[in-house]
């Protein structure tokens, strides 16, 4: 779509400030005591919270909030995830990969289970478990209409521990199968294991009896949330926030810009037409600090990342030792509108202590207010985690810098 000389035009800045202010950094103090209104505002607001098993920090899907709401209980986002009636905010599904959404989301995303039931969508070894192993969906699906919410440990016929996702046992593969066609959802979980129960028995009545909607009309639900949620971006950001498909979605925009539910606007240097919704705000600045999960809504898109921050990002999780440039698991650190550094982190809870095994500043570096400011939030998040100490484990210059910080803010640190 060509723009034409109506068409907004805004800076990388402008954009940028656009983006932080919706996804929930908008420079205000958070709130002194955080409630479940809070928790269940903001994810409302981000759409969708992306679930990770790496368990280096904590779980990812709990700091998202952490980063715009401070210490906020977890047993908070826990509540709104998986208790049984009123408390229940959120159902588990494939949004942005496996992730939390509003209950209210859940006729949007109707289309996809349907797909999923005809193996489209889906990975190629749990689409042929379905068209060939229909008496095990039968009968795995019947258990858990008889017992309840079941793991797959509960029901599996194997003797041998299942490995990783391709050695699942057949009940496993049955109940993934189950879960991503809507046959089954998540009802809670047993540490990190999934408990699939019946969705009628597990969410509010109004929901599951939602008219069905077209898959057109679910599709533009989704895109207009993305927008909103990320402010503003390009046709290929706002299609990955849901995982969407680029035909469907590049129409689902054109229509949405049609009805005037958004609006197309140029921004500098990027190479697409961006979208945002009409009279959307441009804050003159943005004052936060906050260390963000390596899958946090704000950085996922690893592209959009580098167009709005200048900041290239990859996880090294899976990246031998030896090969790594910035460690295992690295948290950017926000700092007024800027990208300012990664953190390599880890929990050390035996040891009761957060230890930073790395600090590496971004061009051009981080200001004496700037240190300071991540020593504070290094400090906070020890302290959310109830880890007592900080272990700052790094011999480079501004891992120094780091250490001056927290004595001139009298935070203790080993």
């Amino acid at each position: 779509m060509s723009a034409d000389l109506s068409t907004q035009q805004l800076s990388v800045k402008q954009a940028r400030r656009v983006a932080l202010v919706a996804q929930g950094f908008n420079g205000r103090q958070p709130p002194a005591t955080v409630t479940s209104r809070h928790v269940t505002q903001l994810i409302e607001r981000l759409g969708v919270v992306q679930i990770d098993s790496v368990n280096a920090l904590v779980r990812s899907h709990y700091l998202p909030l952490y980063s715009r709401l401070g210490n906020y209980p977890q047993k908070l986002l826990d509540q709104a995830a998986w208790s049984q009636g009123r408390q229940r905010k959120l159902f588990e599904y494939w949004g942005h990969e496996a992730s939390l959404l509003p209950i209210e989301l859940y006729p949007l995303m109707r289309w996809r289970m349907q797909r999923a039931s005809q193996g489209e969508g889906i990975y190629q070894q749990l689409a042929k478990f379905g068209r060939e192993q229909a008496s095990t969906l039968a009968r795995v699906l019947q258990a858990v209409r008889d017992q309840g919410a079941l793991g797959a440990g509960s029901i599996s016929t194997r003797e041998d521990r299942a490995g990783q996702w391709w050695d699942w046992s057949a009940e496993k593969l049955a109940l993934e199968w189950l879960f991503a066609a809507g046959e089954v959802t998540v009802a809670g979980r047993r540490g990190f294991e999934r408990l699939y129960d019946l969705p009628e028995r597990v969410l509010p009545s109004p929901i599951i009896n939602h008219p069905e909607l077209t898959e057109a009309d679910a599709q533009r639900g989704l895109l207009l949330h993305a927008v909103k949620a990320l402010g503003i971006g390009t046709e290929k950001d706002i299609r990955d926030y849901f995982r969407q498909d680029p035909a469907p979605a590049k129409i689902g925009l054109a229509e949405l810009v049609e009805e005037g539910a958004i609006e197309v606007v140029r921004v500098k240097d990027w190479k697409q037409p961006a979208y945002m919704l009409p009279n959307t705000n441009v804050p003159r600045k943005v004052t936060a600090s906050a260390l963000l999960s390596p899958f946090d809504s704000l950085v996922w898109e690893r592209a959009r990342t580098e167009r709005l921050f200048d900041f290239h990002y990859r996880l090294e999780i899976y990246t031998p030792a030896h090969k790594r440039v910035y460690g295992y698991y690295v948290l950017p650190f926000l700092h007024n509108e800027r990208i300012a550094a990664r953190i390599d982190l880890r929990a050390e809870r035996a040891a009761g202590r957060l230890a930073v095994h790395a600090v590496h500043e971004e061009q051009p570096g981080l200001d004496e207010e700037g240190m300071h400011a991540l020593a504070a939030n290094l400090r906070q998040l020890a302290n959310w985690l109830g880890l007592p100490e900080v272990l700052i484990n790094c011999q480079r210059a501004s891992a120094a810098r780091l250490r001056v910080a927290f004595v001139a803010k009298g935070l203790d640190h080993l």
